[in-house]
């Protein structure tokens, strides 16, 4: 082997161990960070308890309702006359809203008239009816009588001549005939005076069933509760002539507006069913339990602290794909423990649930926890540097976290110290896993 080649060899080996001495230093950098007094905020381990309280937002919904729509009903827009108030407790039964009912009773009345000239119709048509028969029965009597007599002259041809004989039995024929023709004539008078009656009583049932709809719909001008409950008014969108974008500001239906049959005019909520629909980060779930206790305050009543119980705690996590924080959210819903008739739905809530108890646990800041590589790891300060060291969480509040693995007194890093930091501003780092401080 040549001399040249032979150098080119040692100066290769001497490259990679210069790569490899770099690696293991910079290895020993991240596992031991040093850093100048101050420059890092740290915390301690501490022993004692841990009162796991979950801080949400939540909005207020109730899980029974029923809108209350303006009937169907022909004849185009219907006026509201009188409308209770948002917030109003009615009873199954009570009148929340009323309309105009000016059109129906005029046709009501109108349907009247016409239900009793019907009438007037159907008396005419039996009287002239029973006229027509009258005069049908006498017109009979006198054909069959004609018949009668002309078969008895008939039966006198012996006795006559031949020329009288071929008369008798002419007219016989033609009494005959005019007996057929009359009793047709009768059977096609009562068919006629009877479809004349017909059609009068069809024309009465009409205007009776015209008039029993009017009714109905005069009826139907005060709509009722159909349970007990509280009034909430929808928003009027036809107050900006069907025209409405998202974010548009609409007010409530009140009395005198115009609105289309079939239109929501206001719900009844059944306040005794109602409930704040919140939603828990998914470092929270174990903390939250159902029938635990909770204090609701709604910002639309601040300094009112209602009452409730943890409901319902979801079992799947959901995220959406926009959402930048760690972890999924989990769905809690929180029965109120009373009914208020200040409290409607879409109203925001402060929701503190109040959790268990950890009593002489080892505990950190929140913010002194990080996530690397999946793993929940605190940098422990040693000296000048800090050391990462894993840690097994056992529980999670809303500032501080109880963790098994490290000693009381342990002094832990609050901000990620692998985090480049910009010059200048040695504080500033990347956002810790928990937030808060203890």
């Amino acid at each position: 082997m040549s001399m040249k080649r032979r150098r080119v060899i040692a100066w290769g080996v001497f490259v990679v161990i210069l790569l490899g001495c770099i690696g293991v230093v910079a290895a020993a950098r991240r596992a031991k960070l040093s850093a100048t007094d101050g420059e890092i905020p740290v915390g301690q381990v501490k022993r004692g308890d841990l009162d796991l309280k979950v801080v949400v937002t939540g909005e207020l919904r109730a899980n029974h309702t029923i809108t209350l729509t303006a009937p169907p009903v022909g004849g185009g827009a219907l006026q509201i006359t009188r409308l209770s108030h948002t917030g109003a407790v009615v009873k199954k039964g009570d009148i929340v809203i009323e309309f105009d009912p000016s059109e129906q009773l005029y046709k009501l009345e109108q349907n009247r008239s016409e239900l009793l000239q019907a009438d007037q119709e159907i008396a005419k048509a039996r009287a002239d009816a029973a006229v027509l028969a009258a005069q049908d029965k006498v017109a009979l009597l006198k054909a069959r009588f004609d018949v009668r007599r002309a078969e008895l002259d008939v039966q006198k041809n012996e006795l006559v001549s031949a020329i009288d004989g071929k008369k008798n039995q002419l007219a016989l024929e033609q009494a005959q005939r005019v007996l057929a023709e009359l009793e047709q004539d009768i059977q096609s008078h009562t068919a006629s005076g009877q479809a004349t009656i017909y059609l009068a009583q069809e024309k009465r049932n009409k205007a009776k069933l015209a008039m029993d709809q009017a009714q109905q719909n005069i009826d139907k001008m005060h709509v009722t509760a159909t349970m007990d409950g509280l009034v909430s008014i929808e928003k009027n969108r036809e107050a900006s002539g069907g025209f409405f974008f998202e974010g548009m500001t609409l007010p409530d239906y009140r009395a005198g507006d115009q609105v289309q049959p079939g239109s929501g005019i206001a719900e009844v909520i059944d306040s005794r069913e109602m409930e704040v629909i919140s939603k828990i980060d998914e470092h929270d779930r174990s903390n939250v339990k159902t029938g635990q206790s909770a204090e609701i305050e709604f910002d639309a009543l601040p300094g009112h602290v209602f009452r409730g119980t943890v409901k319902n705690v979801g079992g799947m996590s959901m995220r959406q794909f926009w959402e930048e924080q760690l972890g999924g959210k989990f769905d809690v819903s929180i029965q109120l423990s009373k009914a208020d008739s200040r409290l409607r739905p879409g109203l925001t809530a402060q929701v503190v649930i109040l959790g268990d108890e950890k009593k002489n646990v080892l505990y950190v800041p929140r913010q002194a926890l990080f996530l690397k590589d999946g793993k929940r790891v605190v940098y422990v300060k040693k000296g000048n540097g800090f050391e990462q060291h894993e840690v097994k969480v056992q529980s999670e509040g809303e500032s501080r976290a109880a963790i098994e693995g490290l000693n009381a007194g342990t002094e832990v890093a609050l901000v990620d110290p692998t985090a480049p930091r910009k010059a200048g501003n040695s504080g500033a780092a990347s956002p810790s896993i928990g937030g808060g401080t203890p």
